[in-house]
């Protein structure tokens, strides 16, 4: 195997050296000269800084962009000890990871370098892309039957079905990170992909000693960018999470994707997007911004025959409680449904705070008995007509017998909220969630 490896590289090595002069320097991006008939956009550089720097046995740094004669670099690190006229040397190196089975239950950064100090990572002989394209629509399999994720709300009223692709759209601080977890420890795919992408640096320790914990970590393979990284590797970090995936799909197994956030992923390509002279638009989201979206969020979902799936959750920070800013919209249209945390019902002390009403699953009627949607359909139905006269009822400007239907959504409506709540080590099976839901409303189940 490690044979195969070596000669790989070796046939990639350049007969030559191929190298470059930083000219000047504007903010985080590099303009480079002597380079431009050899270089594309995505084409990979080592900067080379003074002695002693940082820098000095070369920074990675990828081409963002061209003006005139330059090319424009950005670096994924410290551009520290780095000036005009620094050394540049192209790398001839495809962006690729070489992963293996025995990457699970471990953590790594966007360049797949281990941070778990259990050692170096084994190398596959395969290399995978990190901008792979998505298999192509006519050969891959028709999205089909139920997977369960752990979490009784999702698993009943909105079901996710093998290779379906679903948002998480939530405010800052209302319990994504939280239902991250527990769908990481509780759904029943045989491999998670975690992408925490611009995390808060604090929290990671957190998420995976109580969020994760030690089941959810043995199968699953995390791969962290923190906040105080550059753009690129914010942006890498996205891409290293999918060709993740993709390595264990192409293994036939049943993968669960998670990655938060896709928010955190567009910011960092509008950054590097400005950096590079593209125009702003809404918001300040530049042109790739949207164009990058759906070749990323693609990439997850059934896969080809004899191959498995890769089931994408995908969270989405949404500005003010906002689900329809330009973020959150693009998304929604790409994905095949959207689960919206609610802020409200969060402070109210239902966790995970799902907003049932606001959520829908696409591919849940066609996977769905008529029995089960029956019934789920009868307890929204309780739902809608308990929060269109709640405010009366908190009043008490209602009064019972009135309309039986209102009286009807008085009796269930507590014991379905107490039925959509859960703890974040609690795991619930889709079966005994429809037997439940059931006995709450009454009807015989099955």
């Amino acid at each position: 195997m490690n044979r195969d490896i070596y000669i790989t590289e070796i046939e990639r090595l350049r007969d030559v050296s191929v190298r470059g002069v930083v000219f000047a320097i504007s903010g985080l991006l590099l303009e480079v000269r002597g380079l431009n008939h050899m270089l594309s956009i995505g084409a990979r550089a080592r900067v080379y800084g003074l002695p002693q720097s940082v820098t000095e046995k070369g920074a990675l740094a990828e081409v963002v962009g061209f003006r005139g004669d330059t090319a424009l670099f950005m670096p994924y690190s410290s551009i520290e000890g780095i000036g005009p006229g620094a050394r540049v040397e192209v790398i001839d190196a495809i962006a690729a990871i070489y992963p293996t089975p025995a990457w699970k239950g471990r953590i790594i950064n966007a360049h797949a370098e281990p941070l778990d100090g259990l050692g170096p990572l084994p190398r596959g002989t395969q290399p995978y892309a990190l901008r792979a394209i998505a298999p192509p629509a006519h050969a891959r399999r028709r999205v089909q039957n139920k997977l369960n994720v752990g979490v009784r709300s999702i698993n009943t009223f909105l079901t996710c079905c093998v290779g379906q692709r679903m948002g998480v759209f939530a405010g800052s601080g209302v319990g994504k990170s939280i239902l991250m977890s527990m769908l990481a420890r509780g759904s029943q795919a045989d491999v998670n992909v975690v992408g925490l992408i611009g995390e808060r640096g604090r929290e990671l320790q957190e998420f995976l000693q109580e969020d994760l914990a030690e089941e959810g970590l043995a199968r699953s393979v995390v791969v962290v960018s923190t906040s105080d990284e550059h753009a690129l590797m914010r942006r890498q970090a996205a891409y290293v999470t999918l060709a993740v995936a993709e390595f264990f799909r192409d293994q036939g197994d049943e993968v669960l994707c998670l990655m938060d956030s896709v928010t955190r992923f567009a910011m960092a390509q509008r950054e590097i997007g400005l950096s590079a002279g593209e125009p702003p638009t809404t918001k300040g989201y530049t042109p790739t911004v949207f164009a990058e979206l759906p070749k990323l969020l693609e990439r997850a979902g059934p896969g080809k025959k004899n191959e498995g799936n890769i089931t994408g959750l995908f969270t989405v920070l949404v500005e003010g409680d906002d689900t329809n800013e330009p973020v959150s919209d693009t998304v929604r249209g790409i994905l095949d449904g959207h689960i919206v945390l609610d802020r409200v019902i969060a402070q109210r002390g239902r966790y995970p705070a799902v907003n049932i009403l606001r959520s829908v699953s696409r591919t849940m009627p066609a996977c769905n008995t008529d029995k089960e949607n029956a019934l789920v359909q009868l307890a929204r139905n309780v739902i809608v007509t308990y929060e269109d006269m709640a405010e009366m009822i908190r009043l008490g400007a209602y009064r019972k017998g009135t309309d039986p239907q209102v009286d009807q959504a008085m009796q269930y409506y507590p014991a379905i909220e107490k039925f959509l709540s859960q703890r974040k080590d609690e795991k619930a099976d889709l079966a005994t969630g429809y037997a439940e839901l059931a006995k709450i409303l009454g009807v015989p189940w099955p």
